[in-house]
């Protein structure tokens, strides 16, 4: 079952891209044709490579992985906040701050920042403070949520990167491009293909063709975390279903032996399979010889 219908793309717009003087050669293969100075989009073609974009955003949350989602323009900050919260990933909807990834020890610090105003503020001690200082302090806060308040609870760098619109975010870009990150990116007539590894052929600028776009993303993600791991069919210990493993030592005093082999008393030889135990045969034969050799002297005597 395809993971959006056409009627969506459509209605959503989808399909609008720039005005044919502002547009970007390389999105050539991406174009259907051209209506009143606008060049449209194909949508066949979205449709396919929204549907790669949902799987590898699936397969990556199946194994634990984290996408960071980027869109600091107004039509997509709504969509890519709520879409990320949805899933539990981390989000930039305000600004890029230079370094977030690249110098993330610094980010860190201020990210700690973070938490300890969020903190104060909810124990309620920046009310005791005096009041030029608690105004400064909830600035500072305030100013920290708007651009760290997404990434506070990432502890690593992330698995791939999620972007709205290439050319705005040209930092995210060439940040996920230093460390290697595969990007899944909404790609506009006017931008570059070949900055990202997933591209979706779309609008980046009407609210509803991101809402839409976004929302298969995330959707994808959440299919990913919900999926059964062979955890979940393991037994658990309390139903008493673990095996219990066998003991290979027997108990007392006797020596670890083989599958298949005998036990040896104390002061008894151990003899290899084939062989027979010469000394004690020829020690229970001498009687026998002597008892024989004495029945034939009564009898010759009788």
């Amino acid at each position: 079952m395809s993971v959006v219908s056409m009627r969506e793309l459509l209605e959503a717009g989808v399909h609008f891209g720039h005005q044919t003087r502002r547009w970007n050669p390389k999105m050539r293969r991406f174009i259907f044709t051209e209506r009143g100075g606008i060049y449209i989009i194909d949508l066949q073609q979205t449709l396919q490579l929204l549907e790669e974009a949902h799987s590898f955003a699936r397969n990556l949350a199946e194994r634990g992985g984290s996408i960071l989602f980027v869109g600091t323009k107004k039509q997509s900050q709504t969509a890519v906040e709520e879409q990320a919260k949805r899933v539990g990933m981390p989000y930039v909807n305000h600004r890029w701050l230079g370094g977030l990834l690249t110098n993330w020890r610094t980010i860190s610090d201020r990210i700690d920042r973070l938490h300890e105003l969020r903190r104060l503020k909810e124990e309620g001690q920046l009310e005791l403070l005096p009041a030029k200082e608690r105004i400064s302090m909830l600035g500072e806060l305030e100013k920290l949520e708007e651009n760290l308040g997404g990434v506070a609870d990432m502890k690593r760098q992330p698995d791939a990167m999620f972007i709205i619109d290439l050319r705005k975010e040209q930092l995210a870009v060439r940040e996920a491009r230093r460390l290697g990150l595969p990007v899944i990116a909404v790609v506009d007539t006017n931008s570059d293909p070949d900055e990202a590894d997933y591209i979706i052929p779309g609008n980046d600028d009407a609210i509803r063709s991101c809402d839409l776009i976004v929302r298969v993303v995330a959707d994808g993600i959440a299919a990913g975390q919900q999926k059964a791991t062979p955890a979940d069919f393991a037994p658990s210990e309390s139903n008493g279903a673990a095996p219990q493993q066998e003991e290979t030592v027997p108990e007392g005093d006797y020596e670890q032996v083989s599958p298949g082999e005998e036990q040896v008393s104390p002061g008894e030889e151990q003899v290899s399979p084939g062989e027979e135990p010469v000394a004690e045969e020829a020690t229970q034969q001498a009687p026998q010889a002597d008892a024989g050799a004495t029945s034939e002297e009564v009898t010759s005597d009788g």
